[in-house]
């Protein structure tokens, strides 16, 4: 993360404006690579949507949330179903287990992941229907991870700050330690990352985010 350096000051809407060429060429590379990744895992798709189906067979197989994206507004993030189905009934009761500090929920041994959740969120599988979501243009291949709207409520103004950018699959938390960096370091390393917008910050994430997934460092 050498290369990337940090600046000061508070950012604002217009400086995300003038990157006007860059999100154009961001918007035709997230393109490109989601569908040739929708293509490509086909077959994996198929097959952890029939281990997910075994494993819980109550629930669904994807699994939607609400998100907050650019500039605050709400949208349905996909994800495989790493969790029982009535795991929303239960969070209340964990909350208090929380292991991350501020606006943001993780607990390492969360008993509600089931056996191939555990799995498939150890090798972050679980996020690929995502892809959809940047087809969609409510994500993008590398950004900031959008947070839960009940995540938000408790954000200042400078939190805030990660939310002028459209949120990603990959960025530079998911290669400095993902769970273990705690919510601070995110939103400073968010910031780091959006000061510095390029295509080619984009791709060396985009190469280190494999290198993290394939050694499973710092998920669960």
């Amino acid at each position: 993360m050498d290369q990337f350096e940090n600046k000061f000051g508070m950012l604002t809407k217009d400086d995300i404006k003038d990157k006007y060429f860059y999100n154009k060429i961001k918007r035709m590379i997230d393109i490109v690579g989601a569908v040739i990744g929708i293509i490509l895992l086909i077959p994996v798709f198929i097959l952890i949507s029939c281990l997910i189906k075994i494993d819980d067979p109550k629930g669904s197989i994807f699994f939607t949330q609400v998100r907050v994206g650019k500039n605050e507004k709400n949208f349905k993030m996909y994800k495989f179903r790493s969790m029982c189905f009535d795991a929303e009934e239960k969070l209340q009761e964990l909350l208090k287990l929380n292991e991350i500090d501020g606006a943001m929920f993780k607990i390492k041994d969360d008993p509600r992941v089931t056996k191939i959740g555990k799995f498939i969120r150890k090798t972050s599988i679980d996020e690929l229907p995502q892809l959809l979501n940047v087809l969609k243009g409510e994500m993008t291949l590398v950004g900031p991870r959008p947070p839960l709207p009940r995540e938000v409520i408790d954000y200042t103004e400078y939190d805030k700050q990660r939310l002028l950018v459209v949120p990603g699959c990959t960025g530079l938390w998911q290669i400095s330690g993902r769970n273990n960096t705690g919510f601070k370091d995110m939103v400073e390393l968010d910031i780091k990352y959006i000061n510095n917008l390029s295509v080619y910050n984009d791709l060396q994430i985009i190469v280190k985010t494999i290198c993290v997934l394939i050694s499973g460092h710092g998920a669960y």
